[in-house]
């Protein structure tokens, strides 16, 4: 019989994400260059793991009204029911219909990283999202109420000490839910509760795994994307 471990298996998962971040920290001289590395980083692990119907990409939002989000490290988003997917020279459009949760990835966290997520969040968060009726065999459902956008942090280090404290709490109680959930891939993850209305902060173990994990349950609780109204984006068009 082979000699598998679970274990073993899920804790190399976390091993080598915090690797290769360590790698790109260390490597990587020029900001800009380390901080592309650390995204991919991310970018494939989510790519690798999530579900099929679930994709990844670094990529801007747009609604039917023109409005754009800033451009975010991480859209994760319907790829089985939502068409209207532009790419042009390695730019990513996605229709806000489709977006399950949007994150900011940095080399480290602290104050003014966590201020700084929030507020690009928020630019997927404000735009307008279409929702139809959803035809069956017996009739039609309801139009479905737009998800509530999953938004977060993703970083190798921390500048508090400790790192999963009291300064990373405050912070982001400063605006609370607004950062749902984050992996700081040296220490340990963070998820806020709806009920309580406040911040786990999870010390420690295999943070990138457990992260994973946490951030797949939470998405098969949201469900799936509302019908997206295609036509609404056709308006557009000129002649």
């Amino acid at each position: 019989m082979d000699n598998w471990s679970l274990t073993k298996l899920l804790e190399s998962l976390h091993d080598d994400i915090h690797q290769r971040l360590e790698i790109a920290r260390k490597t990587f001289s020029h900001p800009g260059t380390k901080g592309d590395a650390s995204e991919r980083v991310w970018l494939e692990l989510l790519q690798k793991y999530l579900p099929k119907r679930y994709q990844a990409e670094k990529a801007h939002v747009v609604d039917s009204n023109g409005q754009f989000s800033q451009q975010m490290d991480v859209v994760i988003f319907d790829r089985q029911y939502s068409p209207f997917i532009f790419n042009f020279e390695d730019e990513i459009i996605v229709p806000a219909e489709s977006v399950y949760a949007v994150f900011e990835a940095k080399q480290t966290i602290n104050e003014n990283y966590v201020k700084y997520a929030q507020d690009k969040i928020e630019s997927v968060r404000k735009l307008y999202r279409t929702s139809l009726p959803i035809p069956h065999a017996g009739g039609t459902y309801p139009s479905k109420p737009p998800i509530s956008i999953l938004g977060g942090i993703l970083t190798l280090e921390s500048d508090w000490k400790p790192a999963m404290g009291k300064s990373l709490n405050d912070s982001l109680l400063l605006a609370p839910g607004s950062l749902n959930l984050g992996c700081l891939a040296a220490h340990g993850y963070f998820n806020y509760d709806e009920v309580t209305k406040s911040y786990e902060l999870i010390n420690g173990g295999k943070p990138a795994t457990a992260f994973l994990f946490k951030l797949i349950s939470q998405l098969q609780f949201i469900g799936t994307v509302p019908m997206i109204d295609v036509l609404s984006y056709s308006k557009w068009l000129k002649d």
